[in-house]
């Protein structure tokens, strides 16, 4: 029985499956979104935001523990420095998980994993929103303006 055994064991043993997260960590800290299959991405997703939520008390002994998981000196620079400094509001969701459908070749669910604060795209539809506007009858509609007619008619009128 597997009871209180919550983490996806991802078919590896502990060493190989600590090396693939802790690459994974440092390849989405690097470029900020990567593309895998949904199950690692949820597995990495429990790997890496404890590792972020660090970052947010620059100490040496938060940079000595999470270098002990990465291993990659750049990697926790980076994280320290820049990714810190995006998170230091949010109380916790780093990550997001967007699935994009199925791998052609084994038909498994494939998806990115991407830092939250680095979406462009995702922060502008967040800023550019209004405000909800509720309908109220068709009385408070206002009449429609009549289109101008185009010149090609005109010239037709005229003649």
């Amino acid at each position: 029985m597997r009871h209180n055994k919550s983490f996806n064991h991802l078919s590896r043993k502990k060493a190989h499956r600590d090396a693939l997260l802790a690459n994974m960590t440092i390849s989405l800290i690097r470029h900020k979104r990567i593309f895998t299959t949904l199950a690692k991405a949820k597995a990495l997703r429990m790997y890496a935001e404890p590792l972020i939520n660090r970052a947010k008390n620059d100490s040496m002994a938060n940079r000595r523990l999470v270098f002990s998981y990465l291993q990659n000196k750049e990697a926790v620079t980076e994280l320290f420095r820049e990714i810190s400094q995006k998170i230091a509001e949010r109380p916790g969701g780093y990550t997001r998980i967007l699935k994009t459908g199925n791998r052609l070749g084994d038909n498994a669910k494939t998806c990115f994993i991407e830092l939250v604060d680095y979406n462009d795209n995702m922060l502008k539809e967040k800023a550019g929103k209004k405000a909800a506007r509720t309908r109220r009858g068709k009385k408070a509609a206002a009449p429609v303006a009549e289109a101008p007619e185009a010149p090609a008619a005109e010239e037709a009128k005229a003649e």
